[in-house]
């Protein structure tokens, strides 16, 4: 279960049980729930709430819903809705994007092992995706954290999941943000497994305005013009390097990019069950082998945008990325399976017992909100669309090499 991460542990903890127990507890908990509600059973959290047990409320179970049974029937649906939509969209992702992964045998070895600042380019919304499934494949999901924008956290389901999987949410004003970082990215390191926090430091999608615009920048300030990627805008970065240097001990420098005759990414494309192809570069820095100044270490980030902007120039040339043997990452995790299919379970079982219980399918009420239900549904993910995609662009520059628009 991927959930509140440090909160299972602080709980089982405390209570002398094992994580992995404590998290079997709270499924067999809702499972149990679910089971009293489709039984007809009173299901509530206090006994002065809506029906204290199935006698008293019989003659309301005959008649239509009731102010109470609204209440209770809310939060179910939502839960329904929301597991649902996460493990249709979660089904999508591992069936119709494929990562090729070009790294070193040591790093490779290291990855799921060890806490590492992820810094990759930021080629689309789906970006989050991609490195959700790598993580998934490194048996890293449930710790694979992010540095995010706070009106991400809106996003109906998505932005709910980012936050029970303890994303850093930023509003853009360093005023507002640095005690924020400082106190969550200090607060990783009771983290009870190995994370990966991942910080896109060109804090925005590449586009072809925003690229004209880093270019201009560039050549204002006297700097290597960009042809792949935007400048790195390093505060926050420098910042959780100082924050985490002590426990954590690597830095993954991840370089992105979508072949040749293959889609970008895209959170609209993959709901039109579109296939692609991404590959990844990755190369391990040390933490202990950069420099200790914040100057230092902004020019460190600085150089190693410039290197990955080389690199995907050779990879347009090339078709591929050479410096590095491929991996295969095809292997799946047994427990990710378990999880999907608990979650299956978990959304017919919540969905009959919902039916069941309310008598949806025999009133034209009950029939009225499960179309209302479904509505719901589409409105969350027509909100998700709108929300990822990119605002009409006024330049008229092509994409970047590597990185064709379709």
């Amino acid at each position: 279960m991927v959930g509140r991460s440090r909160t299972a542990y602080a709980v089982s903890k405390r209570y002398g049980i094992g994580i992995e127990k404590y998290q079997t507890r709270v499924l067999c908990r809702l499972l149990q729930g679910l089971t009293q509600l489709s039984r007809g059973n009173g299901w509530s959290f206090n006994d002065h709430l809506c029906f204290r047990n199935s006698r008293r409320a019989t003659s309301s179970r005959t008649s239509n819903f009731t102010f109470c049974r609204v209440i209770m029937a809310v939060p179910a649906a939502l839960a329904i809705v929301s597991i649902g939509v996460l493990f249709f969209v979660s089904g999508l992702i591992v069936n119709l994007v494929q990562i090729h992964l070009f790294t070193d045998s040591e790093t490779y070895k290291l990855m799921g092992k060890e806490h590492a600042l992820v810094m990759p380019n930021h080629i689309s919304d789906a970006d989050i995706f991609i490195l959700w499934l790598l993580a998934q494949r490194f048996n890293c999901l449930r710790s694979a954290l992010m540095v995010v924008k706070k009106s991400s956290m809106y996003i109906p389901i998505f932005g709910w999941a980012a936050w029970f999987m303890e994303y850093v949410f930023m509003s853009r004003s360093w005023a507002k943000d640095e005690k924020n970082l400082k106190s969550r990215l200090i607060g990783l390191q009771d983290f009870p497994w190995p994370f990966w926090l991942t910080i896109f430091t060109e804090g925005t999608r590449l586009t072809p305005d925003k690229l004209v615009a880093s270019q201009k920048f560039a050549i204002s300030k006297g700097l290597p013009v960009p042809s792949n990627v935007l400048i790195p805008r390093t505060k926050g970065f420098v910042a959780a390097v100082q924050y985490v240097r002590w426990f954590v001990p690597a830095i993954y420098d991840m370089t992105l990019a979508v072949p040749r005759g293959h889609r970008t990414p895209s959170f609209l494309e993959i709901l039109k069950g579109r296939p692609t192809v991404v590959q990844i570069h990755l190369k391990r820095y040390p933490v202990n082998e950069l420099p200790e100044s914040e100057e230092g270490i902004a020019q460190w980030c600085k150089d190693r945008f410039v290197a990955k902007d080389s690199l995907l120039d050779e990879f347009q040339a090339k078709g591929r990325f050479e410096s590095n043997e491929i991996k295969n990452i095809v292997g799946r995790s047994i427990k990710t399976l378990v999880v999907l299919v608990s979650l299956a379970c978990i959304d017919f079982i919540g969905a009959m017992a919902v039916i069941q219980r309310f008598s949806l399918l025999s009133t034209w009420k009950g029939i009225t909100s499960i179309v209302a239900g479904l509505g719901l549904e589409a409105l969350f993910l027509h909100a998700v669309i709108e929300y990822t995609k990119l605002p009409p662009q006024a330049s008229k520059a092509s994409m970047p090499n590597g990185l064709s628009k379709h």
